[in-house]
C-alpha cells in the first residue's frame, strides 16, 4: 500500500501499520492500492465538511472515495481504469482527512492516547473508502465490529502510548 501523507508528523509508521493490517485483514490487494491521508486544522475540515456534506461544523474525519466499492473484494486484474494512477499503476481509493485538534480532544475525552485516536480515525476513514458506512444501525454495528477486530488484532488498544 502506498499512502501519501500530508502534514502527518507523528505516528506515521503506526498509522501505516494499521492501514496495511486492515487491508490484509479484509483480504484486499494492498500492494496495488494507494490513498492519501492528510491532517488539517479545524477551519479546513469545517470548510470541506460544509462544501461536500452541507454541514457547517468541525468533524473528526472525512473520507473521499474515488469510486463506489460497495464493500467488495478488489481484484487487481479488474481495477476500473479511471481510478488507476497512470504514474504508479495502483488503484487510488481516495483521500482521508483528519482534524488534528478534534483527534486530540477525542483522545483526551475517551482517555486514550493521541496515537490510538489517529490510528482509529485513519482506519475509520479507510473503511469508508472501501465502501463501509454507518448510515443505519446494522451498518454501524458491522463497521464497529470490523474496526474493533482490526485494532485488537494489531494491538492498538486504548492503553497504547
Amino acid at each position: 500500500m502506498t499512502i501519501y501523507f500530508t502534514n502527518v508528523g507523528i505516528h506515521k509508521h503506526k498509522i501505516k501499520h494499521v492501514l496495511e493490517g486492515a487491508l490484509k485483514y479484509l483480504k484486499q490487494p494492498s500492494r496495488q492500492i494507494e490513498m492519501s491521508l492528510s491532517i488539517v486544522d479545524p477551519e479546513d475540515i469545517r470548510k470541506l465538511n460544509r462544501q461536500f456534506r452541507g454541514i457547517d461544523d468541525v468533524t473528526d474525519v472525512l473520507s473521499f472515495p474515488t469510486l463506489d466499492l460497495g464493500k467488495r473484494q478488489l481484484d487487481s486484474a479488474n481495477f476500473p481504469s479511471d481510478a488507476v494512477n497512470s504514474g504508479t499503476g495502483k488503484l487510488n481509493i481516495g483521500d482521508v482527512i483528519i482534524c488534528f485538534d478534534r483527534a486530540k480532544e477525542q483522545a483526551k475525552s475517551f482517555g486514550h492516547s493521541l496515537k490510538r485516536e489517529l490510528c482509529f480515525l485513519s482506519l475509520h476513514g479507510l473503511l469508508h473508502l472501501l465502501g463501509y458506512d454507518h448510515v443505519d444501525q446494522a451498518d454501524e454495528k458491522e463497521m464497529n465490529a470490523i474496526q474493533d477486530e482490526i485494532l485488537t488484532k494489531l494491538r492498538v488498544t486504548r492503553d497504547i502510548r
